[in-house]
């Protein structure tokens, strides 16, 4: 199973994409014992329109589209639950079981997400009710899952 990360926006050259790639690599080594192939990025550039709605609707069909067939799909957005370390590395256990090829997790941009794409969502969850910067959420969500692979493996970096 494929982990992607798609999300509104780049992160520029710095200490926040150094941390990024630090998590990702680190996801990505210990999730290849567990068969998970790859911890990918994608990033999906802003939408330049003037208008709100007209943006959330364009930038939620390009994040739409990086979305494998039969792929699981979860969002990071205010609204959505708490989700412990212990919770997501069930999850993704769970999807690994039932043989998704891939688990996309979506970091939409300042003005939310379309209903449609918000409908095609398994798993809604924020990092709680506070409000972060999308390139917090970006290291905060490669975080958790290299501490969701550690869990799974049974590697001592989680200590529940």
């Amino acid at each position: 199973m494929r982990i992607i990360v798609a999300a509104i926006g780049r992160l520029k050259k710095g200490p926040e994409s150094e941390l990024a790639e630090r998590y990702r690599s680190r996801a990505a080594q210990t999730g290849r014992a567990l068969g998970l192939r790859e911890v990918e990025i994608v990033e999906v550039r802003e939408s330049r329109a003037d208008d709100a709605a007209k943006r959330m609707l364009e930038e939620s069909i390009a994040l739409a589209n990086v979305i494998p067939s039969g792929a699981a799909v979860a969002l990071l957005e205010s609204t959505g639950g708490n989700l412990d370390s212990l919770g997501l590395s069930a999850q993704l256990s769970a999807w690994r079981a039932q043989d998704r090829p891939a688990a996309v997790f979506i970091i939409g941009g300042p003005d939310g997400l379309a209903a449609t794409l918000r409908g095609k969502a398994e798993l809604r969850f924020a990092f709680g009710a506070a409000t972060w910067p999308h390139q917090l959420v970006r290291i905060m969500l490669l975080e958790q899952l290299y501490r969701a692979t550690t869990i799974l493996s049974g590697h001592p970096y989680h200590r529940a």
